[in-house]
Formats: C-alpha cells, structure tokens, sequence
C-alpha cells in the first residue's frame, strides 16, 4: 500500500473535492465533464493535445472524477443514474449538501434536497440547465467584436 492515501484512495484533493461540493450544491446533479467545465475551465485547453476527444475528457476529468470517487466513499455523493448519452450522473448525498453548505457559506436550511431519482429519466432538464450556466460562465469570444 505503499504510496496509496487511505483516506482519499483517488487521490483526491480539497481543491477538487471543493469543486464538487460547489457544482453540486448549486445544480444539485451533474457530470463530471460539467463539473470539471464549471470548477476547473483550464484543463480543458490544458488536455487539447490529446489524439482523440474521447482521451480528451478522460485526461480533464480524472481530476474531478477521483474526487467524487473518494466522496462517494465517505458518503458525501452518488452516482444517480446516466444522461442518454450514457455519461454518470452525480448528486450529493444529505451529508454532502451539509458539507456543500459549509463550502458555498449557505445554512443548510438554503440549500434546498437531494436530487435522488433525476437520473432514472436521463435528467435532459438538469443536463440542458447545466449547459445553459457553463455558456454564461465563458468568457466572450474575442473574434465576435462588433
């Protein structure tokens, strides 16, 4: 076991656990390719080089995707389900909307439930609402000048 962490076996850090906490608190279910896209926008020019688009989301989301997989082994996420397109779904367990609180400095009282079940209809509302806020969150393209 030489080299493995025991409390975070991923290799996760606080950064990108914080991410997850954070996406999830406020959309309540993603996956981890919007995660990455809302918490961590750079490594989606930082992975570019890769041959296929395929290795491309694998290489920017592995960050994020061992976050959430030692969160859901301290019982702070689940995977709840997959888009149509076959991708994970995620969603943030009663302790991880707890620690989401602490992360986005909300009480709890605020942060509204679970979103156990989104997953069983391919969630497109939540998927199509996520795409909508990570297209109000990138910067404006330089070549649209007016």
């Amino acid at each position: 076991m030489a080299g493995k962490r025991k409390t975070n076996p991923a290799g996760s850090t606080n950064s990108y656990r914080g991410d997850v906490l954070r996406v999830l608190g406020a959309l309540k279910v993603a996956t981890a390719d919007q995660i990455q896209r809302i918490g961590a926008p750079h490594l989606t020019f930082r992975h570019a080089d890769k041959k296929s688009p395929s290795k491309q989301k694998q290489a920017r989301t592995a960050s994020h995707t061992g976050a959430l997989s030692d969160m859901r082994r301290h019982g702070l996420s689940e995977n709840g389900g997959s888009t149509a397109t076959g991708d994970s779904l995620r969603n943030l367990t009663l302790k991880g909307l707890e620690a989401a609180s602490y992360e986005l400095r909300r009480p709890v009282t605020e942060m509204g439930s679970t979103a156990r079940g989104a997953g069983s209809s391919g969630a497109s509302h939540p998927m199509a609402v996520n795409e909508t806020v990570i297209a109000l969150l990138r910067p404006p393209s330089r070549a649209c000048k007016s």
